[in-house]
């Protein structure tokens, strides 16, 4: 995966949590996740699986399909 793709989608990642006013550790908690792993994704520096994906937009109450809308 590209980095700017893996960029895009952490910054897109890191915005809908701040916008729920979740701090990396009740978002991490609430996956199931480390808060490392979440900040690593957030930063763009992971490959993200696309179930863990899914897992944190249904967290953050939205559906994966808006990733893939402007």
């Amino acid at each position: 995966m590209s980095k700017d793709i893996l960029k895009t989608i952490g910054q897109r990642v890191r915005f809908l949590r701040k916008s729920k006013n979740f701090s990396q550790e009740e978002l991490a908690e609430k996956i199931e996740m480390s808060r490392n792993a979440l900040g690593s994704i957030e930063r763009g520096e992971t490959n993200v699986p696309l179930l863990t994906l899914n897992k944190i937009y249904k967290a953050l109450g939205k559906d994966l399909s808006t990733l893939f809308k402007n």
